[in-house]
């Protein structure tokens, strides 16, 4: 630890290093695609660090933009693959302004919080977090005690994608249920929602879906109304995995609200990365009185942004003119072009597998061909034992990317 005389001989020190670097210019130019465009940035050091007046410190800074893919490749793999909503990208700007208060205490979280309570009712309250993971630990937190137990449809991104995070980060048990389409009903709760009061068994105080499924597939709002009537009743919440939420209301033409509160949902993990943000998604909580202690929790879980003005900001775009209803409602439509295309004409080899349903599509491929595919147009398999391959669009998926990863297909599939 510097003494007070040898901090002041560090403070002088570093000012006289600031002088002296003050009019270097730096040039940055990284790419693989040639020459990249100059941008010019002045840059002012206040005068707590330089000792000088504002306005008198000017380095004049040349940087450039870095692109290291090819911008001009597409994919069928992940709506994650895609890149930020044009919107998000002038939100973050429009925010970057001058100082906010941190950890949420900013305009742009204020502002966000009434714009759900506008959408989910007065009862809600929003919590921005970074990721779904994250959010779907928070959210399981909030209405499970230690010993507590949920109910998940097999495939269950908490269940299968997660890395165990549920279970390490809360200790709480995953009780999955088969389900062909990944859905659930009373019925199939019902099958793990049973040994209340045993001491042996962990106890099953919690039901989570995915809206969309895992397998493309949706909820009815009676569907949903229906297995909180079956929780409640038996003194278990009732969690949503709204990574997909806006395809899901796109695609059954309701409010946001119609799937969520006014069906019986507790606590939602609203998503934001899938639909085009970056590094955001929100729970949001829906019943007070059962989904408790968010505040504490998404610091304990790692959750809490500092500057959280900048996740706010993003969201806050989803709701305005519906934005996100509208891109997601494209990325359905893209989905659907792509299955009507297949079907109109249909390829040997291939058949379809679940119902498109929102922005995904479910198909069996010879495995031969599943990999000529895959050199030319990038995606996932699903279940690869039975040829299962799933094919995602996204916000900035156009007609032409449908029509020629179609024609891809075709090709492939005739060889």
């Amino acid at each position: 630890m510097l003494r007070r005389g040898d901090r002041a001989v560090h403070h002088r020190e570093r000012q006289e290093h600031h002088r002296q670097t003050a009019n270097v210019d730096l040039r940055v130019s990284v790419g693989l695609h040639g020459p990249l465009p100059h941008v010019e940035r002045i840059v002012t050091i206040p005068h707590i660090v330089t000792g000088l007046p504002n306005g008198q410190f000017r380095p004049r800074v040349i940087l450039a933009a870095m692109t290291i893919h090819d911008t001009g490749r597409r994919a069928f793999a992940s709506d994650n693959y895609a890149g930020l909503l044009p919107e998000a990208l002038a939100a973050i700007a429009a925010a970057n302004g001058g100082h906010q208060p941190s950890y949420g205490d900013d305009v742009y979280t204020a502002r966000l919080q009434e714009v759900v309570r506008e959408h989910f009712g007065t009862q809600a309250e929003v919590f921005p977090v970074f990721n779904g993971t994250g959010a779907n630990v928070l959210a399981l937190t909030s209405v499970l005690p230690r010993w507590g137990a949920v109910v998940a449809a097999s495939t269950a991104h908490v269940h299968v994608d997660e890395g165990g995070a549920p279970e390490r980060m809360t200790g709480l048990k995953l009780l999955p249920v088969p389900s062909p389409d990944g859905k659930l009903t009373p019925d199939l709760v019902a099958r793990e929602a049973w040994g209340w009061g045993n001491e042996h068994r962990a106890q099953p105080l919690a039901v989570t879906i995915s809206q969309t499924t895992e397998m493309g597939t949706l909820y009815r709002p009676e569907e949903i109304r229906a297995l909180a009537e079956f929780a409640h009743e038996r003194g278990m919440a009732l969690h949503v995995d709204g990574s997909r939420l806006w395809n899901a209301a796109a695609a059954l033409g309701v409010p946001l609200r119609e799937v969520t509160a006014d069906a019986g949902v507790d606590v939602l993990s609203l998503g934001g990365t899938k639909i085009g943000l970056l590094g955001v998604e929100a729970v949001v909580v829906l019943d007070p009185s059962r989904a408790t202690g968010l505040r504490y929790l998404r610091k304990a879980t790692m959750q809490l942004a500092s500057k959280m003005r900048f996740a706010s900001a993003q969201l806050l775009t989803l709701f305005e003119d519906d934005l996100g209803v509208r891109t997601a409602a494209h990325a359905n439509a893209m989905a659907a072009r792509l299955r009507t295309a297949l079907e109109a004409e249909m390829p040997p080899g291939l058949a379809f597998t679940q119902d498109t349903a929102a922005n995904a599509v479910f198909a069996t491929v010879p495995a031969d061909a599943v990999e000529r595919i895959r050199k030319r147009v990038r995606f996932h398999d699903w279940d690869a034992a039975r040829g299962e391959v799933r094919w995602m669009t996204s916000w900035d998926t156009t007609e032409s990317d449908v029509d020629a990863f179609v024609q891809v297909i075709r090709e492939e599939l005739a060889n």
